[in-house]
């Protein structure tokens, strides 16, 4: 590659919430003719995989008041400083004509040198409520870019809406038909990534042994649980007779996505955009522990648009939950409802509408 190509240095912090969008951007640039560099930490760097293998890997030492001890939240800013330092003397070298933030500590190196250097930078909060990181930046900031609307944002800080981006595997299977619930066999896609797995495994193997013989019979579940729980989910399916496919991680969620009659997930960002661009029936379970309860106002627009049934955490027990199942997978008419009304709440052109705004703010440069 020549270095005359325009030059975009994407940071996201270590969780798929912000390098799936992350990796979907990166890949559209590619495609617009752009160099791009993409800034993580460990925890992310285990998501680069499915990055193409052009995009420059540069992995920084994550830094966070959230975790560790007295002494560690102590180092924290000479941390953070010495990333700050580091990113400056890299976009110095190689100068950036765009610097976009997804969110997370280790998103702060990339844009605070883009601040102190004065490129064009930008955000990507995919939550309907801004993370820590992104509302310490929402105000030093050309651009803050919304994946769910509303969001709420900080008085004097302008949003523009694009969506959440999806990969392209995700795209690949936009709109894919849906086969309605009926007396056949019905597929159950369960996803709770890695901080929300355990309550799911904890309730939902259970909701579904107590749905009606007429039901029960005809499901086969992809369950996705932490390591620890997998064998014990696995041999409750076993013993309830439901097939089951239960493992830590789907490298192929897209496809099982699309075979599905209904998702049961938590309501991050990227599911929700998943779920939406895809277009099926969910049952979302916000994690209620997210910061600001952003999984909530992440359901919002899904659940508002009849596509969804929200199901709070304090609310659900095996009974609760089997009740929501049974309404979506008893009545065909109403879940072809849903599936059109997520697809018509999806936005499938956000990586474009995220692209444009890249763009725009590299020319204004």
């Amino acid at each position: 590659m020549t270095t005359d190509q325009p030059l975009l240095v994407i940071a996201a912090g270590g969780t798929g919430g912000h390098m799936f969008p992350a990796q979907a951007l990166a890949e559209a640039m590619l495609r617009k003719g752009w160099r791009v560099k993409l800034s993580t930490d460990a925890r992310g760097a285990r998501y680069t995989g499915g990055f193409p293998h052009v995009v420059e890997i540069e992995q920084v030492s994550s830094a966070t008041f959230q975790r560790g001890g007295i002494l560690a939240k102590a180092i924290v800013p000479f941390r953070i400083g010495a990333g700050v330092l580091g990113a400056v003397l890299k976009m110095r070298r190689d100068r950036p004509n765009a610097v976009v933030g997804f969110g997370g500590y280790p998103t702060i190196p990339a844009l605070g040198a883009a601040k102190l250097l004065n490129l064009p930078r930008m955000i990507h909060e995919q939550n309907g409520v801004l993370g820590r990181v992104n509302t310490i930046f929402s105000s030093r900031v050309n651009r803050v870019a919304c994946g769910t609307w509303p969001t709420d944002l900080p008085e004097g800080v302008e949003g523009v809406y694009t969506g959440n981006p999806v990969r392209g595997a995700v795209m690949a299977r936009q709109g894919a038909g849906y086969i309605a619930p009926g007396d056949y066999p019905m597929s159950v896609l369960v996803i709770g990534g890695s901080q929300g797995a355990r309550a799911l495994s904890d309730h939902v193997p259970a909701a579904l042994a107590s749905l009606p013989d007429h039901l029960r019979r005809h499901i086969s579940v992809s369950h996705q649980a932490r390591e620890e729980d997998m064998e014990r989910v696995s041999a409750f399916y076993d013993a309830n007779g439901i097939r089951a496919d239960v493992q830590s991680f789907f490298n192929d969620i897209p496809r099982r996505m699309s075979e599905a009659q209904l998702v049961i997930s938590r309501a991050g960002a990227s599911s929700v955009a998943d779920i939406s661009v895809i277009g099926r029936p969910s049952v979302l379970i916000p994690l209620p522990t997210a910061t600001d309860d952003h999984q909530s106002a992440n359901a919002r627009g899904l659940v508002d648009a009849g596509a969804a049934i929200l199901l709070p955490e304090s609310m659900l027990t095996p009974e609760s939950l089997a009740e929501q199942v049974a309404l979506v997978l008893e009545n065909s008419e109403g879940a072809e409802q849903m599936a059109r009304a997520a697809l018509a709440h999806g936005r499938p052109d956000a990586t474009d509408a995220l692209v444009a705004l890249v763009e725009d703010l590299a020319a204004q440069a």
